[in-house]
């Protein structure tokens, strides 16, 4: 046995084991000295939201009238001899001067077209269809929005409105009444909505009152000034006194208006305007908002009678401030001498059936009625309630 080639490998194992294993790698150590702070981040003040604008002395005038026809050729010609162009010449230099003027058209303008309603007896034909030409009449006088919202804007169907939206738009007159109709302006920097509602079909509806209620609060929340204009109440020369109830007509539900408009300044109303019984009706100054529950028939040729105080209108001329509220006003007494059209009433009758039905009515309207027709807020006193509560 070859001893060396047997010692070999002990001795290769041996050298192998007396090598000693490498150094560990000693530790990193974090230098003691303190990290560099960080960049201070600039600190401001939390910005405040800007303070809304103080509108409280901007001013914008509004005036309005009620009921509106110059004239029917249907079913008969009862179209004025000047053919209307000179039915509100007499009163144009109030409304012209107003920053918004608003009214309430009765019937259509229309060029032909087929009664929406039967008409038996032509002597007692409750249906009004002036030409579309008599828009200019309208904005000549100085209207700048009308209100189609009433039981004769479908005289002539659905048709009949839709044409009298587009007379009316062709002139620069704005309109509202059809569902979901609305106008909307800027007037002296403001932006200003007007909301027409009444109780006929296929309006914007006021018998559902949350509906307009949440429709002028949406409103109030995008605009400065909301005027809601009304056709609702009974007709007839027997129903000058609010009831403070639901009224009908021709058992025709017709609302409780005075439940209705005060929702309507709860909601972000900052006027509300009535018509419909074609008599004038009270006012009344409601948490510093004007409300007039009926302007009576203003303009009406033929076909609305207009005899006694159905004959008896205001131009209501409104000034307020930029944030809504009732500044002061003015009575523009007229009336109706046929085949005339409305002209100044010296004996100012219209100002004394207000200031008197205002009175009967409220007690305390939260109006002052001076002798020339000017109105003035009353020092802020008790409002009648209703029946219930809202």
């Amino acid at each position: 046995m070859n001893r060396k080639a047997c010692f070999l490998p002990v001795i290769l194992l041996a050298a192998c084991a007396s090598t000693p294993p490498p150094e560990p790698a000693p530790p990193v150590v974090e230098s003691a000295e303190a990290a560099p702070a960080p960049e201070p981040v600039p600190t401001t003040e939390p910005s405040l939201r800007p303070a809304p604008p103080d509108r409280s002395r901007t001013r914008i005038t509004v005036a309005a009238v009620g009921d509106m026809m110059l004239g029917t050729d249907y079913p008969e010609d009862r179209l004025p001899d000047d053919d209307g162009s000179g039915f509100l010449a007499e009163v144009t230099p109030i409304l012209s001067t107003a920053d918004i003027a608003v009214g309430n058209l009765e019937g259509v303008l229309l060029d032909g077209g087929k009664p929406g309603k039967k008409c038996s007896n032509p002597a007692a034909c409750y249906l009004f269809r002036s030409p579309s030409r008599y828009a200019e009449h309208y904005r000549r006088a100085g209207f700048d929005v009308m209100s189609l919202a009433n039981n004769h804007a479908r005289d002539f169907g659905e048709e009949g409105r839709a044409a009298s939206m587009r007379a009316l738009s062709a002139v620069g007159i704005r309109h509202s009444g059809l569902e979901n109709d609305y106008a909307t302006l800027n007037v002296n920097g403001l932006k200003v909505a007007v909301l027409a509602y009444a109780v006929t079909r296929n309006s914007n509806m006021m018998l559902n009152y949350d509906l307009p209620r949440a429709t002028v609060a949406g409103y109030a929340g995008t605009h400065d000034i909301v005027i809601v204009s009304f056709h609702g109440g009974a007709e007839g020369q027997n129903v000058s006194n609010l009831p403070f109830d639901d009224e009908e007509y021709l058992g025709e539900p017709r609302g409780d208006v005075v439940r209705f408009a005060r929702l309507m300044v709860d909601a972000g109303a900052d006027l509300v305007i009535g018509h419909g019984p074609h008599v004038v009706r009270a006012m009344e100054n409601y948490r510093d908002r004007l409300i007039a529950y009926s302007l009576g028939n203003f303009a009406t040729y033929y076909g609305i009678s207009v005899a006694g105080i159905k004959g008896i209108a205001p131009i209501l001329a409104v000034t307020l401030d930029g944030n809504g509220h009732f500044v002061e006003g003015r009575v523009h007494s007229t009336r109706q001498i046929r085949p005339a059209g409305p002209s100044i009433d010296p004996e100012n009758k219209a100002l004394i059936m207000l200031r008197g039905l205002s009175q009967e009515d409220f007690g305390s309207p939260g109006l002052v009625f001076l002798d020339d027709g000017t109105i003035q807020p009353a020092p802020r006193q008790s409002v009648r309630p209703l029946k219930d509560t809202f």
